[in-house]
């Protein structure tokens, strides 16, 4: 599918948006394992069941442009999608703010010979959602957005756009039956005429399956929604729909030669701060170099544990009877605080997403120790002495790669008990296309760029300070699959993942004391503000309890928060 605009890995200036997109490098190789017969992934297509078969469409006409409103209040473009194969029809169009390169996709449909419904229809009207004949916002021509009235039994999953008055053809798009669909939710805002969404103005967001995790079925059409009015803030649920795959969600997923080639291309080279102290390690070091195991039943004799993990309890529920900690002496625990960069290995869990069009790489890395956080209030920085320190701190970084083609569509960045999607254009690459990440001192919450990133408010917040240093992980030269559970015939679990309990004890620091010592530092209307902040922080980071294993967060079997 060609594109329909000159490359381009540097946003635009001008606007609207008059560049595509593209990596530094050609995509991998993708050779398939000649033991697993799917041989789907990165073929161009999914047969959804049903009789309808999907593609991913990258090539667009521009068809409206505003200059202003939206997030950054740099307008937004409509395109068109174009370059479909044979036989494809258009199920929606596709929006993207003006503030970076062209990088979207939307999925184009096709019939593909199932027994008595046919799987797509023409509408059989159109309605117009909005228009800016009223409006005064900076534009290049006028703007029209149409939904789509489906026919009896069919669903519409996406919009038109024209920049005339008049109705679009009936032929310009095709409704889905309604047994290929499922409810869908806004996700991102990408526009609207003002500077800020207007409850009663008019909003275009991204769209989403409602339902997402391993085994939902949903799959986005990468169309945008149009919500006029009320119905932007009142409404989580377009009127619109996503699809459903009805075959196994698997089906297009990599096998483990292919899963290699992924992770070698885009595997993340991740920066940590000059003055980190805390850097992570392998587990096996970690279990090598003298971390003990705990028994609540047997609290006065701590174990060691192996190298593998196979004396760990299995399974079960986090019930405070087992917990991980340092070595008794201070030399070993202060060995294993600083962790061993060089020892560092992370550990992947690949998992179908969104119904299967994606493939998520989640890369778990294990940080011995988490160190003391510091606060922002005013104008005044306070380095905490216990407040964010923790043992055993799992963090992770997830990439999310197309099934129709491998490519890199998006990075989850986790940061604490939230993160962010960041897409490519907004990435940092070195090494072809291996994406750049920045780990923040002391806290390790990953990051796209280096800088400061406040957690909290603007006056008040904890400091995630990022910066380039000769601290780096390669993640692409040591890692391991650890988990897939579509390939659990030839990926086996370590019985470290199975261990459900705290990676680190219950720290009983005296918090309040430290609050308080904090607060007398403060003028009085700072105060009430930073205890309440200090009462939202992630328990993790106030230290009230041990943090659990990748396999107990609720991103393992669903999707990033």
């Amino acid at each position: 599918m060609g594109n329909c605009l000159s490359s381009s890995s540097t946003p635009p200036k001008a606007l609207p948006i008059d560049s595509k997109f593209s990596f530094p490098s050609a995509y991998p190789a993708l050779h398939s394992d000649t033991s697993r017969n799917a041989g789907e992934f990165a073929s161009g297509a999914i047969d959804l069941g049903g009789g309808l078969e999907v593609c991913q469409i990258s090539s667009f006409n521009k068809i409206w442009a505003a200059r202003e409103g939206g997030p950054e209040n740099v307008g937004a473009t409509f395109f068109e999608p174009n370059s479909l194969p044979e036989g494809f029809f258009v199920l929606g169009y596709f929006c993207q703010s003006n503030s970076k390169a062209l990088f979207g996709f939307v999925l184009a449909g096709k019939s593909s010979g199932s027994n008595g419904e046919e799987a797509l229809k023409k509408p059989v009207d159109y309605t117009l959602v909005w228009s800016t004949e009223s409006s005064k916002i900076k534009r290049d021509g006028n703007g029209y957005i149409w939904s789509p009235t489906p026919p009896d039994g069919y669903r519409a999953v996406g919009h038109v756009v024209t920049a005339t008055p008049e109705k679009p053809s009936v032929d310009k798009m095709r409704c889905v039956r309604s047994d290929l669909t499922e409810e869908c939710e806004k996700e991102a805002w990408i526009w609207g005429p003002m500077k800020s969404r207007d409850q009663n103005g008019f909003n275009v967001y991204s769209s989403r399956p409602k339902n997402r995790g391993i085994t939902a079925t949903g799959v986005s059409t990468g169309a945008f929604v149009a919500l006029p009015a009320a119905a932007t803030e009142n409404s989580s649920s377009p009127v619109l729909f996503c699809l459903k795959n009805l075959n196994p969600i698997s089906a297009a997923m990599p096998d483990l030669s292919q899963i290699d080639s992924l992770f070698q291309a885009y595997s993340p080279i991740i920066y940590f701060h000059p003055k980190e102290k805390y850097l992570p390690s392998s587990v096996d070091w970690f279990f090598s170099s003298g971390a003990l195991l705990y028994d609540k039943s047997n609290e006065s004799n701590p174990v060691p544990i192996n190298p593998d993990g196979s004396n760990l309890p299995q399974g079960g529920s986090n019930d405070g009877q087992f917990w991980l900690n340092l070595p008794t002496n201070e030399e070993g625990k202060q060995k294993l605080k600083n962790g061993d960069l060089q020892s560092c290995k992370v550990y992947l869990h690949v998992k179908p997403m969104i119904g299967g069009i994606f493939t998520d790489i989640a890369i778990w890395i294990f940080f011995p120790f988490n160190g003391p956080a510091t606060a922002k209030v005013g104008i005044i920085d306070i380095p905490f002495t216990k407040i964010g320190e923790h043992i055993g701190d799992w963090e992770h970084i997830t990439l999310r790669i197309s099934n129709f083609t491998g490519e890199l569509r998006r990075v989850y960045f986790a940061q604490h008990s939230k993160g962010e999607w960041v897409d490519p254009p907004s990435l940092e690459f070195e090494k072809g296309n291996k994406m750049v990440a920045y780990s923040s001192l002391n806290g390790h919450a990953s990051f796209s760029k280096a800088g400061l990133v406040l957690q909290g408010g603007a006056e008040i917040g904890i400091r995630n300070e990022t910066a380039k240093s000769g601290l780096v992980l390669d993640a692409g030269a040591n890692y391991s699959v650890v988990a897939a559970e579509y390939l659990a015939e030839v990926v086996v679990e370590p019985p470290w993942l199975n261990y459900t309990r705290e990676w680190g004890p219950r720290i009983e620091y005296p918090i309040v004391e430290e609050i308080e010592k904090v607060e007398n530092l403060l003028p009085g209307r700072l105060k009430e503000g930073f205890r309440g902040f200090v009462r939202k922080l992630p328990d993790e980071i106030r230290g009230e309890e041990g943090p659990t294993g990748p396999k107990m967060k609720n991103s393992w079997i669903g999707d990033e928060p």
